[in-house]
């Protein structure tokens, strides 16, 4: 998708003819190189941990071209400091702005619609602050319905529409930032979950849908075209506001893979104190079994790396 914007791959998706030659001639065939793993781990301090997971991938130029447009979607829905670990590391944040920016991005946006006061979220989480020295990136939370637009989800088996921001529709680039954390309601809020920040009807997940089979459905048409997911601490216990148990484990885990980037945090973090499998994660078993993404880290490459 890092070619097109994404309202041009929503119409592709609702029926455009586009070939498949066509489709393989956009991608670099670096994308494809058997040294390119399919999950990355980098361990060390957040902004070198962040740029190292994505160096393994290939580097930020294989997810962003020069003259786009891309969103960020961390976690900064709680007005919370960043050592509760309810909201992503302002470095993880700040860096991959700094990143895409090198990479020739004109425009970096970090978005979230924020569940506590929006001003309050942006200050306490230090993500505003952290990335006001990245030139043309902007933190912004969105809580108008004038900034969201009706669109269908292709596809989808159960949660069929929704009302996404308009920034991200108009935008080239997705990537995914959250911070890996515990909730009451899905297990786990990693990627997948953490798309449910940038829709406006999103409490019909809870009341109208099946949450976890909705959550896969959503991630048909708010699919990351890079996940890197937080995981310098992680909020084990009483999330996804805290205050909770947080255990450092300093690593950063990044994938082209939504589903295999969640399964992958599911797997190495001791949820409540207690190994748990992905498979147990009803969202991220049903993407995988919609083919949506995979699940199956054991047979995935993975790649690692100490900074």
């Amino acid at each position: 998708m890092s070619r097109f914007s994404r309202r041009e791959f929503l119409k592709w998706q609702a029926g455009a003819a586009i070939t498949l030659a066509s489709s393989i001639s956009v991608f670099p065939t670096r994308l494809w190189a058997e040294n390119v793993p399919d999950i990355a781990l980098a361990e060390g301090k957040p902004a070198a941990a962040t740029r190292a997971a994505v160096e393994l991938l290939g580097g930020m130029k294989e997810f962003v071209r020069s003259g786009q447009k891309v969103v960020l979607k961390p976690n900064m829905s709680f007005d919370n400091p960043p050592r509760m670990a309810t909201t992503t590391h302002p470095e993880v944040v700040s860096t991959l702005a700094a990143m895409c920016r090198e990479a020739g991005a004109e425009e970096v946006l970090i978005l979230d619609h924020t569940l506590r006061g929006a001003e309050a979220c942006l200050e306490n989480s230090g993500i505003r602050a952290a990335c006001q020295p990245v030139p043309g990136s902007e933190v912004r939370a969105m809580d108008t319905p004038e900034g969201f637009v009706r669109t269908e989800i292709a596809g989808a088996q159960h949660f069929t529409r929704t009302e996404v921001m308009r920034e991200v529709l108009e935008a080239d680039v997705l990537i995914a930032v959250p911070v890996a954390k515990h909730h009451g309601s899905t297990g786990v809020s990693l990627s997948m979950k953490g798309m449910m920040g940038l829709i406006a009807n999103r409490s019909e997940m809870h009341w109208r849908y099946d949450l976890h089979t909705s959550i896969a459905d959503l991630c048909r048409v708010l699919k990351a075209d890079l996940t890197v997911i937080d995981v310098t601490r992680a909020l084990t216990t009483n999330g996804p506001s805290g205050p909770g148990e947080v255990k450092t484990m300093n690593t950063v885990v990044a994938s082209k893979d939504m589903v295999a980037a969640d399964a992958q945090v599911v797997s190495m973090v001791p949820w409540y104190g207690k190994s748990v499998s992905p498979r147990n994660v009803e969202h991220i078993r049903v993407a995988h079994e919609w083919g949506l993404g995979r699940m199956d880290v054991d047979n995935l490459n993975v790649g690692r790396v100490v900074v």
